[in-house]
């Protein structure tokens, strides 16, 4: 019987639960299916296309379809340019005020995580397979959905590419708490796409790196054997004071809530921040990796 790690509940135990409990992919929320609905409708009745529309507020023609089967939860930004696009009744806006996050397009595994994620006080992330999902653009994003097994379908793929790229509105929406990451050089010299696009994820990562409360280190391929060799790992910390722990591996993830379990990883994370890049000359690495390019 497989397992994964964690509560099924939604909780933060350490207790591991059939997988099956886990792996059924939620229907998006009926709010964020009312309002698709919605936007669909007004945007037929001013006879536009979704290509129309997607000019009109400057977004590309699958964010409005996302936003139309409610698969994506919009921003403020475009709720405010769809509402001046489709009439300016006000109708929009009103509505956005009730919505909720749906979960499709999360990995069964990830979901508490993510759920933690957006209400914790500190986060911390080693990476060194990929580029941490916070700071990927969305070009490398979809590269790294498309190049999964088994397959996925066209909209199944812009489920997932959207939750990605709306996961990332977190660290615009907490401008006061520290995000640090610590990532290996090699995985921003592997290549995808072409040159224009490895140009564009260097800008997005020192874009989204560039706030006072956000920390990039790099640890580079001369730094040798450390003390994180065991695999990526995110450790964050509860608004009420409590570490956990979440590491993942193939079609896998586990939540780490044992205060002993948790605190080797903090010492882990620290130590490796000592022997990284500092920040600025982690900058200075991405640059010159970008010039080569």
């Amino acid at each position: 019987m497989d397992i994964v790690e964690g509560d099924a509940s939604g909780g933060v135990g350490a207790r591991a639960v059939v997988a099956g409990d886990w792996e059924r992919e939620p229907h998006p929320s009926d709010s964020l299916r009312t309002f698709g609905a919605f936007v669909q409708a007004l945007r037929e009745h001013a006879g536009l296309s979704r290509v129309d529309l997607g000019d009109r507020v400057r977004y590309s023609k699958h964010t409005v379809e996302s936003v139309e089967l409610g698969r994506r939860m919009p921003d403020e930004v475009f709720v405010e340019r769809a509402e001046e696009a489709l009439g300016n009744t006000g109708a929009l806006r009103k509505a956005a005020r009730h919505l909720t996050r749906g979960e499709a397009g999360l990995a069964a595994w990830f979901r508490r995580w993510a759920r933690l994620e957006r209400e914790a006080v500190s986060l911390c992330t080693y990476e060194c397979r990929l580029v941490p999902g916070l700071l990927q653009s969305e070009a490398y994003a979809r590269a790294v959905f498309e190049g999964t097994i088994p397959l996925r379908t066209d909209e199944e793929l812009e489920v997932q590419l959207a939750v990605r790229m709306e996961r990332q509105a977190v660290m615009r929406e907490r401008p006061t708490v520290p995000f640090s990451f610590i990532v290996e050089e090699h995985v921003f010299r592997r290549r995808f796409g072409d040159a224009e696009a490895m140009r564009e994820l260097m800008d997005h990562v020192m874009e989204r790196s560039a706030p006072r409360n956000v920390t990039l280190q790099v640890v580079p391929l001369e730094a040798g054997l450390h003390a994180c060799l065991d695999g990526p790992v995110q450790v964050l910390e509860t608004p009420e004071g409590r570490r956990l722990g979440y590491s993942e591996g193939q079609k896998n993830g586990r939540l780490i809530s044992d205060p002993k379990e948790v605190s080797v990883l903090c010492q882990r994370y620290e130590t490796l921040r000592s022997q990284a890049l500092s920040p600025k000359e982690s900058r200075a690495l991405l640059e010159r990796l970008r010039g080569e390019l």
